[in-house]
């Protein structure tokens, strides 16, 4: 194993906060005396299984633990989704049936080995000692906590307060999930800054069983490429992990400057003393902020493809928006000469959002058929083949019958 100072700078790296940093250290003294790697915890809701960049953050740095030699362990909770995390919720959650929450759970593991080495991670089902507790058991969990530290939770105060139900069993959902971190005895325990309240609950419980409480990581939540609004497929500021190289790549040129070196932190695995570098000339003016956003973008590409492809990435890149060239991978379509409408091709191919969008953009001069702008899509001329150019970044090929 890596010494000890290493291993903190690396586990530190991009954490919004640490709880129990100093038994932190103590444990990877034991660990590397002991030649026992640590038991890293984390804790999976298979609510939501379509994973994008943001949700990789925690991911990110379980793997970078687990490449420390450390054992992480990914709690599936098919018990818990039954009940559904209550965090962010103005209302009670809708349980998932058995079927949903196994069918979720299967994505998610699909996709969070894109992440994390299969081999060396360890994936568990809480229903495993969950469903075995007896009454008399969850009434002794039940017993570790008061309803007035429930109410300090956010979503149950806020709840509390507007006069909005709150069902019993949702206290259970972060006692439950405390009581995972008692049932792996876990060393440490990530989450992002939102699910604060659950896993401090896991350190907790630890105490009250006997344990020695785990540490734990919080890392933060991560904006958008729009560089606004916490990172979302419905707000349509991401960047999912299962994008083609070339749209990867694309989407992390437009993340704002500010935000370039939060994201090397966040979603990538390079050492902490070449970020550190990077931050340097970036404040100093030493070096083009769009240098480094393309070495950004390229080394996410390659996380998830691969060095081949976040090369390809990169050269279509520059061709395109560098040199001003057509790319040679555009997508054709097959298209009738009779009763031709390009608005149509355009929405029905994800190009464009609406036919009232191409309208707009073409009076922008935002469309432009080989090579030259239109302002008009009405009584467009017909060639045998079409490349369409939307805005700088979206290309289409038209072939007619």
């Amino acid at each position: 194993m890596m010494n000890i100072d290493e291993q903190i700078k690396i586990i530190m790296k991009g954490a919004d906060e640490i709880i129990g940093l100093d038994f932190l250290k103590d444990k990877l003294m034991k660990a590397n005396a002991n030649k026992q790697p640590l038991i890293v915890k984390l804790g999976l809701d298979p609510s939501a299984p379509d994973i994008h960049l943001g949700h990789t953050v925690v991911l990110r740095k379980m793997k970078q633990i687990q490449d420390l030699g450390h054992k992480v362990v990914i709690i599936i909770g098919d018990f818990t989704g039954k009940i559904g995390d209550p965090t962010g919720k103005a209302k009670g959650r809708k349980a998932l049936t058995t079927e949903q929450v196994l069918e979720n759970a299967k994505t998610y593991e699909e996709q969070i080995f894109k992440v994390l080495d299969r081999d060396k991670t360890e994936v568990r089902f809480n229903s495993e000692w969950l469903s075995k507790l007896s009454f008399e058991e969850t009434i002794k969990l039940a017993s570790t906590m008061t309803v007035a530290r429930m109410l300090e939770r956010e979503e149950f105060k806020k709840r509390f307060d507007n006069q909005i139900p709150i069902s019993v069993h949702e206290f259970f959902y972060p006692l439950m999930q405390g009581y995972d971190s008692v049932s792996i005895h876990a060393d440490i325990e990530l989450g992002g800054t939102d699910q604060r309240f659950n896993v401090l609950m896991g350190r907790m419980l630890q105490k009250e069983y006997g344990q020695e409480p785990q540490t734990t990581i919080f890392m933060p939540l991560l904006e958008g490429i729009d560089g606004k609004e916490k990172m979302s497929k419905s707000l349509g500021n991401y960047i999912g992990i299962d994008e083609k190289a070339e749209a990867m790549y694309e989407k992390a040129m437009m993340i704002p400057d500010e935000l370039i070196i939060k994201y090397f932190n966040l979603v990538t695995d390079i050492y902490p003393d070449e970020i550190q570098k990077l931050k340097n000339n970036l404040d100093n003016n030493n070096i083009n902020p769009r240098d480094v956003k393309m070495k950004l973008a390229k080394e996410i590409v390659k996380l998830y493809h691969g060095e081949d492809k976040a090369e390809k990435a990169e050269e279509r890149f520059k061709s395109i928006f560098q040199k001003g060239q057509i790319p040679k991978d555009i997508e054709t379509v097959i298209a009738s000469k009779e009763n031709f409408d390009l608005a149509e091709i355009l929405v029905s191919n994800n190009i464009v959002k609406s036919k009232n969008e191409v309208r707009r953009l073409a009076a922008q001069g935002g469309i432009k058929i080989n090579n030259n702008t239109v302002y008009s899509i009405i009584n467009v001329t017909i060639d045998e083949e079409m490349i369409i150019q939307v805005g700088k970044r979206k290309f289409i090929k038209i072939k007619f019958k």
